[in-house]
């Protein structure tokens, strides 16, 4: 395979983490093809096929923290100290009674964890278009806060 062809194939393995914003678990399922399907044929796609991977699946789990203590907080902040009579007329609930305050500490961790996923996601487009570009130079790029889920051979 042509050293240019190899960083194309490289580049493209991180590209196709974009993915998930065309379909569900696209970031998984596109890089995941795409490395499967030439990773014995280039130690360069192998090497950038689990760079993108393991980041994809670092990514995944952090996200699964951040979202086990973001829903569970923001649960308790609203069934806490509330008298639910909900009442269905004319097709709305109404909930009396609703009372936040003693619940500073739950809603500040909540709004930490919720700013802390999207600042993960944020830098998680920035590292993927950034991880494409040092692969179409040839260069290896290895992603902070990975993982390694698949190790190198």
């Amino acid at each position: 395979m042509q050293p240019k062809n190899e960083n194309n194939i490289a580049a493209l393995t991180h590209l196709s983490a974009l993915g998930q914003y065309l379909f569900p678990f696209g970031n998984y399922i596109l890089p995941l093809l795409i490395w499967n399907l030439k990773k014995n044929e280039s130690t360069v796609i192998d090497h950038n096929g689990r760079q993108v991977l393991n980041f994809q699946f670092s990514v995944l789990l952090y996200t699964i923290v951040l979202l086990l203590i973001a829903i569970p907080v923001f649960l308790i902040i609203v069934f806490n100290n509330m008298s639910i009579n909900a009442l269905f007329n004319d097709h709305e609930w109404i909930i009396k009674n609703f009372n936040i305050s003693g619940n500073s500490t739950f809603i500040t961790i909540g709004l930490i964890a919720i700013v802390l996923l999207i600042t993960l996601k944020i830098i998680e487009f920035i590292y993927i278009i950034y991880g494409t570009i040092k692969a179409s130079n040839g260069e290896q790029f290895h992603y902070p806060f990975t993982i390694p889920f698949l190790k190198s051979i």
